[in-house]
């Protein structure tokens, strides 16, 4: 009796034994690669003493008009896209957990009952038998004693990371998405008024111009190039309110629902609060803003971790069965001491041949990190680019509505000035026309460049890697 307890006392310190020898881990150090980017986005853009960047900034901070923000809320709560990035994180989390579980030896009780007919033999009768038994196992764990299961382990938490990270990226998106929906909305909004009041003018033109005839005073040309300017206005008055129905719809499916009627009202685009001189702050701060750099950075640890699983693949693995309980033939005596059971059972697998496999295995787990490597590359130098084209258009766009500003008021004062000629029978009909229609382009080209305007600014905030937080306090 003596011997068999020292025999049980051995088998879990064997375990304990084997369990501090996995420490040993074959996954080679992670070595990012150096930005491949210019060290500043360039003195003609962009200072590096900026203070701060545009992603320290929350999305109500950034966008202040009261109806965008509504819209915005609206969206986070209710986006299908973002529901759905948010389930992908939750099944790669139990991906995770999963693969954590086998790090530890799973314990399993067991209770049961066998009963057994034994046949006839040479003067003995047939018999039935029976045999009850209860205990604790463990059931072929395996000993990480050259760190595969911990690489394992570490490949399913970097995925896990990089898909929260994903799902950042889809909400910095979705507010940027919004944003670009809603300016657009304003725009054909504001088209559709600028394109109906040009409308009712140059209708009352027309009814002039068609009395002038009746009065022998005008001939039939000024009446068809009147009506041939009515007839563009009201083509153009069809554009304008498809353009409203399709920004809605596409606000609508953002938002996940239609906007309901208690929202605020809209801010004019020329009145919109929005921040469009963000600071850049410096290149190496996308590597920790930008949830898609971070995305490519975890894919680049996985496929890390990867090898050292592979690496460990070529030695020798040992798992672990062992049990510990009673066994009786009457329940009411199986726990009495001389009923108890044990059994250990260590085993060790060494792979031999395998007709190249694992070196395959080991050779595709390199490629995929040397993809890796040029996935996480490749995110830096897009973060960079669009960092880059952001400035580019803060430096521009506001010289560039100063001059289209000047275009529209010049463009008034040459109307005013067409129809006093006209009116005094200086100028022709089609000098006043022409006035006209240059006045109504200028201004839809300003009314188009204001929303390109916010428009870079939306697409730069995203760049820096802002729209995650409501606020400047983080909610």
């Amino acid at each position: 009796m003596m011997s068999k307890s020292r025999n049980a006392a051995k088998a879990p310190a064997a375990l304990a034994l084997a369990l501090l020898l996995g420490a040993c881990s074959l996954t080679p150090v992670l070595e990012k690669p150096l930005p491949p980017v210019p060290a500043s986005f360039g003195t003609a853009l962009a200072s590096p003493a900026e203070a701060g960047t545009g992603a320290d900034l929350g999305w109500k901070t950034m966008f202040g008009d009261p109806r965008l923000q509504s819209l915005i809320d609206l969206a986070l709560k209710n986006n299908r896209d973002l529901r759905l990035a948010l389930l992908n994180v939750h099944a790669v989390r139990a991906q995770f957990d999963i693969q954590d579980s086998a790090r530890l030896p799973t314990l399993t009780a067991n209770a049961g009952v066998t009963r057994q007919r034994n046949p006839a033999g040479d003067g003995t009768p047939a018999s039935v038998s029976s045999q009850k038994s209860a205990g604790l196992s463990i059931s072929a764990f395996e000993l990480d004693l050259f760190g595969r299961v911990a690489a394992l382990s570490e490949a399913a938490f970097a995925r896990y990371v990089a898909t929260d990270e994903s799902r950042r990226a889809a909400q910095i998106a979705l507010v940027g998405a919004v944003a670009d929906a809603y300016f657009a909305q304003r725009l054909a909004d504001e088209q559709l008024q600028l394109t109906e009041r040009t409308l009712a003018d140059w209708q009352r033109s027309l009814e002039l111009a068609q009395q002038l005839k009746s009065a022998r005073q005008r001939s039939g040309l000024y009446v068809a190039e009147a009506e041939g300017q009515v007839a563009t206005a009201q083509a153009d008055r069809e554009s304008r309110l498809r353009a409203v129905a399709l920004a809605g719809n596409a606000l609508d499916l953002l938002t996940g629902v239609h906007a309901p009627a208690g929202l605020p009202q809209g801010v004019a685009l020329d009145k919109q609060p929005v921040l469009v001189q963000l600071p850049a702050g410096l290149p190496s701060d996308l590597l920790t803003r930008r949830p898609d750099v971070r995305q490519a950075e975890q894919g680049l640890r996985a496929a890390n971790a990867d090898i050292g699983a592979a690496k460990a693949a070529f030695f020798p693995q040992i798992s672990l069965t062992a049990s510990l309980g009673y066994a009786s033939p009457s329940l009411s005596g199986m726990f009495d001491s001389g009923q108890r059971v044990w059994s250990f059972a260590p085993q060790i697998t060494q792979p031999l041949f395998n007709h190249g496999k694992l070196r395959s295995e080991l050779r595709l787990a390199e490629v995929r990190k040397s993809a890796a490597v040029v996935e996480y590359e490749k995110a830096v130098q897009t973060a960079f680019r669009e960092v880059a084209d952001g400035l580019a258009g803060r430096a521009t766009f506001g010289r560039q509505i100063e001059a289209q500003s000047r275009v529209v008021q010049s463009a008034e004062r040459r109307l005013a000035l067409s129809r006093l000629r006209y009116d005094a029978g200086q100028d022709s009909r089609l000098e006043l026309l022409d006035a006209q229609r240059l006045l109504y382009a200028a201004q839809q080209n300003l009314l188009e460049l204001r929303r390109s305007e916010f428009g870079n600014a939306v697409a730069l905030y995203k760049a820096l890697g802002g729209g995650l937080r409501s606020g400047p306090d983080g909610a």
